[in-house]
């Protein structure tokens, strides 16, 4: 067990004796009667919002800009998920402070989801467990499953649908408004799955060059080939041992762009740019967003738009 996930148990167990002498006779439910809910990525936050619409008070306790692979919560984020009402998380070993949370938190009051449970999850390539793309050390950022599972619209669907049924649980008197907000979002799933569809469908090469192997759920779905590059770092300038390894698959593909995440820094793309010839184009893989996105109120279906909008240029 990595010695950071033994020191957040100790501090988690703490944590929570500490809360419950102190608000042992306090109710998880609002005053409101609104049901509180964390998550940890984005993408949950946005559904359970939806979702629970006017009967739900939603916060995702990654920030904006957090790396989902690495984040661990405070120590007040902790007492907060213990006195909330529902609690979700990816799972897929994405976030493994929450599968520790989830076992600490079974006397608590809290509602826990784990919303890959039961999806049948997509295998991690060997060629992904060492593309290393957000600068981390292997044993931190090693899946045997690939967890990016919500950037499948279809998959991402079965995550909101777990959501739905918690929040049926926790109120079955509000039963019909969560089926209806429910239903509205299975549309427009579909749509943006039919978007995907048709953007591959045009497109004149079927392999895009990335910065993070994250997209290995639209190789599954849609038939696309990512060729992540191993090595590189958000906010690390690359080496030219690494430019020389990009320009030689750069050239060995003949592809045109290379497609970075958002908050990689404008510094890493252009150097990449000039050494390959190449132009940057940004995905958005979702798990967090950033300040502009959360204050410019985007979500998860605007987002993966302007990812669709990606794709078409990239592979045309």
């Amino acid at each position: 067990m990595p010695k950071r996930l033994t020191i957040f148990s100790f501090l988690l167990i703490f944590t929570l004796i500490f809360a419950g002498c102190s608000n042992k006779k306090e109710s998880n439910a609002k005053k409101d009667g609104k049901l509180t809910v964390y998550t940890t990525i984005f993408p949950l936050a946005d559904f359970a919002k939806k979702i629970g619409g006017n009967y739900v008070n939603v916060e995702a306790i990654y920030p904006p800009g957090a790396d989902s692979h690495t984040f661990e919560p405070s120590q007040k984020q902790t007492v907060q998920v213990a006195k909330a009402n529902l609690f979700v998380y990816n799972g897929a070993e994405l976030e493994p402070f929450a599968e520790k949370m989830e076992k600490t938190l079974q006397k608590e009051n809290v509602k826990i989801v784990n919303a890959s449970k039961g999806i049948e999850l997509r295998a991690s390539t060997e060629e992904e467990h060492h593309d290393h793309g957000d600068g981390h050390k292997e044993d931190e950022h090693h899946h045997d499953k690939d967890p990016h599972i919500w950037l499948d619209p279809t998959l991402a669907m079965k995550q909101a649908e777990k959501i739905k049924n918690a929040l049926v649980e926790l109120q079955p008197e509000h039963k019909q408004e969560f089926e209806k907000n429910f239903a509205a979002l299975q549309t427009k799933f579909t749509d943006l799955d039919d978007q995907f569809k048709a953007a591959v469908a045009n497109a004149k090469t079927k392999e895009i060059l990335v910065s993070h192997a994250a997209y290995g759920y639209w190789e599954q779905r849609y038939g696309l080939k990512q060729i992540p590059i191993a090595g590189i770092s958000a906010s690390d300038e690359p080496s030219q041992k690494q430019l020389a390894d990009i320009t030689k698959t750069v050239k060995e593909h003949n592809l045109k762009y290379i497609l970075f995440e958002t908050f990689s820094t404008p510094k890493v793309a252009s150097v990449i740019q000039k050494e390959t010839g190449t132009k940057v184009l940004r995905l958005n893989h979702l798990a967090t967003v950033s300040e502009d996105d959360a204050k410019n109120n985007k979500d998860y279906f605007t987002l993966m738009e302007e990812n669709v909008n990606t794709l078409k240029e990239a592979t045309n």
